[in-house]
């Protein structure tokens, strides 16, 4: 059994809950120069219990302020995941003269004997999110047929000139539309024979980008994550499709009928995007729980559990050919930053000379170095455990292997080596690592692959190194940054 302390694992520059269980984000909107962040949140517990929605806000998606919880189980069940949006035009008829937000979630009820049910209510907000008022005709939507039928998102079609809801129905979703969020009618399904059916599907999320920039060549993104499944040890993770929508039925493309994972590691799940992001931005933000159902009520964190990763924008972009949903960090992040190395055109004596010299917990590393030669990085090394990030070039791929992590021994399935497919950028590997107390955050070329994976080392484990057979391996650049976002007011340290 390990020795390692529990001490400083709470990240320093990723949201967690003052306290108790964390979970799905849920209720992703921007709102008067706000970022909210709903969650599902246990609030007298450090494992899955009855859930409630966790409340915190952001201007810089830096620095967090914890608000108290937004909803809370009543007569018709617990409060599982969903969306929040601005009603601009109040179409609910919820509000007045000023637009306000509606929570679109799902009622989750316990029913003796038999299975649970799920359907779907709304709650609104007058005053920024701070209160809420359900709606007293709620539920609004609900079907019999579906015994998993929950985490709603919801979004305005301009198009079309209705709302959008994409549900979760065990093995597909279902689409509906609705003039006033109130009204719900189906119109249409999508998921049989496509995609990855290793577990339930969940959390599910659609929206339009434009590719390489041009919005001229639009496609929509759908986002699908599928549960834990005892059969499979990746456990929990996401995937993704490309296609076309009409305001009524989702049309993947020829590339959808190969699966595409979302994050190649095992602790990026249930991610969504923000709604109502000024069009002056533009940008599509996400956010996804860091955790995996596999061993998340088992993860050796005290006074708390889970964490959110950090933000990061979607793109599509064309790399040989393939359309790739690419993801980069929120550039919000580099506010956080405060510069400890930097280096041009340096050998590898001289990037190890000045590596050693380094004790870091929480940082961000950018290296770039010719294609053709593989490199590897011991993060967070100390006496008993290390975490390895690099390039295998020989192989074509970006890997973070944990074996010797830290902590590993509290589920069998944690340990191990996660790898995925790599292919070079004008010639050049690059690689974008973001490591904090329990986690790393991985980027390779430019957001083509990325992995995310819980860590769990000893405190004092703070060093760096960085190995390869190439003795003549000169990188183009590296710099190194220690990040320390200034606390806001209500987020715990």
């Amino acid at each position: 059994m390990s020795t390692i302390t529990t001490s400083d694992f709470r990240g320093i520059y990723h949201f967690t809950p003052k306290k108790n269980w964390i979970n799905d984000p849920n209720g992703m909107v921007f709102f008067k120069g706000e970022y909210h962040l709903f969650y599902q949140h246990h609030p007298f517990g450090t494992t899955w219990g009855p859930m409630h929605w966790g409340h915190a806000v952001t201007r810089d998606l830096v620095n967090w302020e914890e608000l108290p919880v937004a909803l809370a189980p009543d007569e018709h069940g617990t409060i599982f995941s969903g969306s929040a949006v601005v009603d601009w035009n109040n179409t609910s008829g919820f509000f007045d003269d000023e637009p306000g937000l509606v929570a679109i979630f799902t009622h989750h009820l316990e029913v003796p004997n038999d299975h649970p049910i799920q359907r779907q209510s709304l709650a609104y907000s007058k005053d920024n999110g701070r209160t809420w008022i359900k709606y007293e005709d709620n539920p609004v939507l609900e079907d019999k047929m579906f015994v998993d039928f929950r985490d709603p998102k919801v979004f305005w079609h301009e198009q079309t000139e209705k709302w959008i809801m994409i549900i979760a129905c065990g093995q597909t979703v279902c689409l509906y539309h609705s003039p006033n969020l109130k009204d719900w009618t189906l119109g249409s399904e999508f998921g049989t024979g496509i995609g990855s059916h290793d577990g339930v599907w969940e959390c599910p999320d659609l929206f339009p980008l434009a590719v390489d920039g041009d919005a001229s060549q639009e496609k929509w993104v759908m986002l699908v994550s599928i549960g834990a499944d005892p059969a499979f040890k990746e456990g929990s993770r996401t995937q993704y499709f490309t296609g076309d929508f009409n305001g009524i039925s989702f049309v993947p493309d020829e590339a959808s009928h190969t699966v595409r994972w979302v994050d190649h590691g095992r602790d990026n799940y249930a991610g969504v995007s923000w709604s109502d992001i000024p069009a002056e931005d533009g940008r599509r933000l996400f956010m996804g729980w860091m955790s995996n159902w596999m061993y998340a009520n088992q993860t050796p964190t005290e006074g708390y559990r889970g964490a959110m990763t950090i933000a990061r924008e979607l793109t599509l972009e064309t790399r040989d050919g393939e359309i790739l949903l690419v993801q980069r960090p929120a550039r919000e992040l580099e506010q956080a930053r405060k510069p400890v190395l930097s280096l041009q055109d340096a050998s590898i004596s001289q990037v190890s000379e000045q590596l050693n010299t380094l004790r870091l917990v929480n940082y961000e590393i950018h290296a770039e170095w010719a294609s053709d030669l593989s490199v590897q990085f011991a993060l967070r090394s100390g006496v008993e455990n290390e975490t390895l990030i690099g390039v295998d070039a020989t192989e074509n791929e970006v890997y973070v292997d944990r074996s010797r992590s830290g902590i590993i021994d509290f589920h069998e399935h944690f340990l191990g080596r996660h790898a995925a497919e790599l292919k070079a950028v004008d010639g050049n590997q690059r690689l974008c690592i973001f490591v904090d107390h329990s986690s790393v955050e991985v980027f390779a070329n430019d957001g083509q692959a990325v992995i995310t994976d819980l860590i769990y080392p000893d405190a004092g484990s703070k060093g760096i190194s960085v190995h390869t057979d190439h003795k003549d391996l000169v990188f183009s650049s590296l710099h190194i940054y220690e990040l320390s976002p200034v606390q806001a007011e209500g987020q715990s340290e």
